[in-house]
């Protein structure tokens, strides 16, 4: 795992959990569940799991960080994390982490990749629920029913434009992050081909190979990602997008609300 968020730090893991990870992997039933609430700042150090990971805050936004890439997940969306894949988290403000804990085998049609999904009410209400199941359940009571309707609803899950996707490449690595620490940067292709003693064709084949997008794509959502960090602290708007580099507020908000069909002070309500 490349790792890009400097302040990532192993710390144990909080006191008083409903149901220890040990008790998760070693669980038989398809769907297990567990609740976790972490303070402001709490970082989770890189870590994977044998089972299929929703990963889900009823409260608070956390950056997800992973092999697949790096995600800003608010409470309206989440996580699905793929058996195996290592990642880490961090908390922005309070974090009321509520996660389903999957059998690979447990359904057919399972999402097929790690990625940003939306929660719809439902499933919200159903992974709530979920919290007060005891394991091993019976497939055949109420709470095996319940089980099954999560399943159907995390077949169904909606994909989210969450996603930053990282380059292996070590020049790309160093213009990705450059850009992370300088989201305002405006440093063209040309700039970093003379940095790099690099042909500019060579940079933009390497982005679209690695990482399925042009730079000024890869950028962009870079900064629609930053943004979404900043606007969860509490920044102002204008603030924001002065961070970012936009000229304007207006100028950040109409690219934001193309890309997230929401505006910015909406979209963690959305």
């Amino acid at each position: 795992m490349n790792h890009r968020e400097k302040d990532i730090r192993a710390m144990s893991p909080p006191p008083a959990l409903a149901t220890s990870l040990q008790e998760i992997e070693a669980a038989v039933s398809p769907v297990a569940a567990r609740q976790t609430d972490y303070p402001a700042g709490w970082c989770v150090a890189p870590h994977a799991h044998s089972r299929h990971q929703l990963i889900h805050a009823v409260r608070g936004v956390m950056v997800v960080e992973a092999e697949a890439g790096r995600w800003v997940v608010p409470p309206t969306r989440a996580i699905w994390m793929q058996a195996g894949m290592t990642h880490a988290i961090r908390c922005i403000g309070e974090v009321h982490m509520r996660s389903l804990f999957v059998a690979v085998d447990a359904a057919p049609r399972l999402p097929a990749r790690t990625q940003a999904v939306g929660i719809a009410p439902l499933l919200r209400e159903l992974v709530r629920a979920a919290m007060e199941v005891s394991q091993p359940y019976a497939p055949a009571s109420r709470d095996g029913r319940l089980m099954r309707l999560i399943l159907d609803e995390l077949r169904a899950l909606p994909v989210l434009p969450l996603h930053l996707r990282m380059p292996a490449d070590a020049r790309l690595q160093q213009i990705c992050d450059a850009l992370q620490r300088r989201p305002d940067d405006a440093s063209t292709l040309a700039d970093w081909a003379t940095r790099l003693d690099v042909d500019v064709k060579t940079i933009q084949r390497l982005f679209a190979r690695e990482t399925g997008m042009t730079f000024g794509q890869w950028r962009q959502q870079a900064r629609l990602l930053r943004g979404l960090e900043l606007l969860a602290t509490g920044a102002k708007v204008i603030d924001v997008a002065l961070a970012l580099g936009y000229d304007s507020p207006s100028a950040f908000a109409a690219m934001f609300r193309r890309h997230f069909n929401a505006a910015p002070g909406q979209f963690f309500d959305a």
